[in-house]
């Protein structure tokens, strides 16, 4: 079968699974804590990107990994966070560019993506993502769990707002509610089981056809892929102001766990497959593309940190994120323009003594 063939039916499957699943967890998340259901939503809607990595990890093409995850984290980011934000002020009825601003508790996903940040950092610095690392990765993510259900009850979707196999299954009986939606998680995860090898295989032909290195094919066109019923669900929710800090809650835990668990994730599936406790010894390649990923994360924080995004924010993730996507050998400047706005947003929260604002206010208003 050709690459293109193995497109044409692998790439509609996977985006089938995938809104399968970003339905069944839309609706499941209506049944479960209020303070688990962003995290739950965005584990569930991430899973496609975590089966592609596996898939890599599986095959052991190391210098394929991670390329999965550094384009899916950059394109949350990227693209994403812009995405809520403008889409918000286009639908809002407010003062037009009014800032999107979170609640204190989400402090909580501030310092989160914070500690996985600064983490893989260490990672980075030692040029290899080991097992240990998986077990700290996963204790993080553990952590963060734990804090959830610690906190006070925020906006949750409503079923009137729910897609219409959504509403369905919320009408039924109990007992059929659940089957139901336990059935929605098997198709989704069996589809995926049989499109994502030939989804990645027709990428890296495609790459090799078109004369593109395969690192930088996967790692953009995947992510596009797996990550559309995302895009769409907070595209949804960022149509109303009320809803829009949780379009973007739910980008950032999907962000928490692609740095935690799905990084920890491969060492494992690695090691499971060659029958022996394998690190990955990350190429001159995955080094730099890591490290491009790390300060987007690190900017990103910083603008989180006073719990507000605005319309320059926006504009600066977007426009920096396109410049990297459009210009792939600009990545060495592009570092250097990531350094030089988060060394510009570090003085100015400094300025407006908001440098660890989002942290205090969280501490300050949980030990209440």
């Amino acid at each position: 079968m050709s690459a293109w063939q193995s497109i044409l039916w692998a790439a509609p499957v996977v985006i089938v699974a995938s809104i399968l699943m970003g339905w069944a967890a839309e609706t499941a998340q209506l049944y479960i804590s209020q303070g688990l259901a962003l995290a739950f939503l965005a584990w569930l809607q991430v899973s496609p990107e975590f089966a592609v990595e596996a898939v890599i990890a599986w095959e052991q093409k190391q210098s394929l990994m991670i390329a999965n995850l550094t384009g899916s984290l950059r394109l949350l980011v990227g693209f994403g966070w812009p995405l809520i934000y403008f889409t918000k002020t286009f639908f809002s009825k407010e003062k037009r560019w009014s800032k999107l601003c979170l609640n204190w508790v989400n402090g909580l996903e501030v310092l989160t993506l914070l500690l996985s940040t600064l983490y893989f950092g260490l990672i980075w610095l030692k040029g290899s993502l080991t097992i240990i690392d998986s077990f700290f990765l996963g204790a993080i993510y553990t952590l963060y769990l734990y804090e959830l259900t610690k906190l006070p009850k925020g906006i949750k979707e409503e079923e009137a707002d729910l897609p219409w196999v959504g509403k369905k299954i919320s009408s039924m009986e109990k007992t059929r509610r659940w089957p139901s939606l336990l059935f929605l998680f098997v198709l989704s995860g069996f589809l995926l089981s049989i499109s994502t090898r030939p989804f990645l295989l027709g990428l890296e032909a495609l790459a090799l056809t078109m004369g593109i290195p395969s690192f930088y094919f996967v790692q953009w066109c995947a992510p596009f892929v797996s990550e559309f019923p995302e895009k769409v669900t907070a595209f949804q929710w960022a149509r109303t102001s009320k809803k829009a800090p949780m379009a973007m809650i739910n980008m950032i835990s999907s962000n928490i766990v692609q740095w935690t668990l799905m990084a920890g994730m491969i060492p494992i599936v690695l090691s499971l497959s060659k029958k022996e406790i394998t690190p990955l010894i990350f190429s001159p390649l995955q080094l730099q593309e890591i490290g491009l990923t790390l300060m987007q994360s690190l900017l990103s924080l910083l603008f989180l940190m006073d719990l507000e995004i605005n319309v320059w924010e926006a504009l600066g993730l977007f426009s920096l994120w396109g410049f990297q996507f459009f210009y792939p050998s600009g990545r060495e400047f592009a570092m250097i323009l990531y350094g030089v706005g988060i060394l510009a947003e570090v003085i100015l929260l400094a300025l407006k003594k908001k440098l660890f604002y989002a942290l205090v206010e969280y501490r300050r208003n949980k030990n209440k």
